[in-house]
């Protein structure tokens, strides 16, 4: 007798069924036998819609990306905004948001997205900076620098721990100052770059916000709006 098949299965209930396993078993454990057995399905039937573990990825960072659409649509467009301001509030959302995953900067870098689901949320980026005197060349320079702080940070920041997902400890700052011992500034930068992660993100974002709007902007005022 035929094994009985369950419902036909897409990219996106693959993709929604591995970002739910993948706070369990982090980007080294997550494997498409495991997210099959999440699914109870046999592996092969993934591999009609992934021919690989990265084209998985690339379908969960675009899911990952449509979930943040989603609030950045629903938010109340600002009337004569401030493009640090609004520029800093959504980087910050853009960490929070991968922070919600483990692992999740390393799932969004360096993927392709298999949709436009980027598009509305980069066009109104981009639209922010060309209104505030960017020419759209150093608008989109402008967005990509920032964007690349957040990835890399979270990045670097997830990697360090603590992790809340598997309650791995944090780096070990008193050990790594010890081994640091003759290099004393190097130590004592750990306590700086390896703690409060989030007014560590904030103090750098600032700064490359800041650094954008006195090199990349159209104006040269320095007072943004």
């Amino acid at each position: 007798m035929a094994a009985q098949r369950g419902p036909k299965l897409d990219r996106r209930q693959v993709a929604e069924a591995a970002l739910g396993l993948l706070n369990e078993v982090g980007l080294e454990g997550l494997t498409l036998r495991a997210i099959a057995k999440q699914l109870n399905v046999q592996a092969p039937a993934l591999y009609w819609h992934f021919k690989n573990k990265q084209a998985l990825l690339d379908e969960m960072a675009t899911e990952m990306l449509r979930r943040m659409s989603d609030g950045f649509a629903a938010q109340p467009a600002a009337l004569d905004p401030a493009w640090r301001d609004v520029f800093f509030q959504r980087m910050s959302a853009l960490r929070e948001h991968l922070l919600r995953y483990r692992d999740g900067a390393k799932v969004y870098a360096g993927t392709r997205f298999t949709d436009t689901s980027y598009a509305e949320p980069m066009e109104a980026n981009l639209r922010l900076l060309t209104a505030a005197g960017f020419t759209p060349g150093a608008a989109a320079r402008a967005w990509f620098t920032a964007y690349s702080y957040t990835i890399g940070y979270v990045v670097e920041e997830q990697a360090m721990g603590p992790d809340p997902a598997s309650a791995a400890a944090g780096y070990d700052l008193d050990a790594r100052a010890e081994r640091l011992a003759a290099y004393p500034l190097a130590a004592q930068a750990g306590r700086e770059m390896f703690q409060e992660h989030g007014r560590g993100f904030e103090a750098g974002l600032r700064a490359v916000i800041e650094g954008i709007g006195l090199t990349l902007r159209g104006d040269a005022d320095g007072a943004g709006r």
